[in-house]
């Protein structure tokens, strides 16, 4: 009896660390997104497909652990349990994966930042920005969707609003509030609002909830009053520091399309 080659140790052992690293990896989202406060995902990640994958692959390295006290050589079947499964397991990922929405949860709390801007830009007139709560939530319910992110394991319910008045600038932090929560703030004078959204930044997946931030930079929008000539025209575009958009908003963003980034202001 004679040992495998190193090209069929090397093999198992590149397919083990890759079982490890892809379903070991799916497995601890899964049990973090289940006790986070906060996490950036859609829907809550799939347990049990990938604990079942880990599952095999323990009886596979098993065997080939068997075949190896045993001094088995290239010829045992055993030696290609655990190539066979990384496959297999990748081709069902592949089936599973095709429905999902390529898009992150910082691109689609992005898009309903924007839709909500243009909204609310709607309800401006010349010399100032809507400050009414009743008439600001009635914007919420014209958003798509949910907010894209979990709630200790469980998705978001609805978007809600909070109205500032008399701020200096955007909120850049919002400890305390829910995900999805809108924060408008009303600048002295009703002349201009700045909307930011919590959730997460973008550089965490889990974690306290806090406004939407990119490297650091809280993405916000801002609501100003129309000029007059504006006002008149309805067919003139809104004033936007981020986009231009007509009297009318933009459809709301469709599962797997591309949404426009808006950028934090310096």
């Amino acid at each position: 009896m004679t040992l495998p080659s190193q090209k069929v140790l090397v093999a198992n052992a590149v397919c083990l660390l890759g079982l490890l690293w892809l379903y070991g990896g799916d497995v601890h989202d899964a049990l973090q997104a289940r006790t986070a406060e906060a996490s950036a995902f859609l829907d809550p990640p799939p347990f049990v497909r990938p604990m079942v994958v880990l599952g095999l692959g323990a009886v596979a390295l098993g065997v080939t652990v068997w075949g190896l006290l045993r001094r088995r050589g290239d010829d045992f079947k055993g030696y290609r349990l655990l190539p066979v499964l990384l496959v297999g397991a990748l081709f069902v990922d592949l089936v599973f994966a095709e429905p999902r929405m390529p898009l992150k949860s910082v691109d689609l709390a992005t898009m309903s930042l924007q839709y909500f801007q243009e909204l609310a830009q709607q309800q401006t007139t010349s010399d100032s920005v809507p400050v009414d709560p009743a008439a600001l939530r009635s914007v919420l319910d014209k958003l798509p969707g949910r907010p894209p992110y979990l709630v200790r394991g469980q998705p978001a319910g609805a978007y809600a609003l909070q109205v500032r008045q008399d701020c200096e600038g955007p909120v850049r932090s919002a400890p305390g509030l829910e995900p999805g929560t809108f924060i408008y703030c009303v600048a002295p004078g009703k002349k201009a609002a700045w909307i930011s959204l919590v959730g997460l930044p973008a550089e965490r997946r889990f974690g306290t909830p806090d406004v939407v931030s990119v490297d650091g930079e809280a993405r916000f929008l801002v609501v100003q009053p129309l000029p007059p000539e504006e006002e008149e025209s309805p067919e003139s575009p809104t004033s936007s520091p981020f986009r231009g958009g007509g009297s009318q908003p933009p459809p709301p963003p469709k599962p797997g399309g591309e949404g426009q980034d808006a950028r934090p202001a310096p």
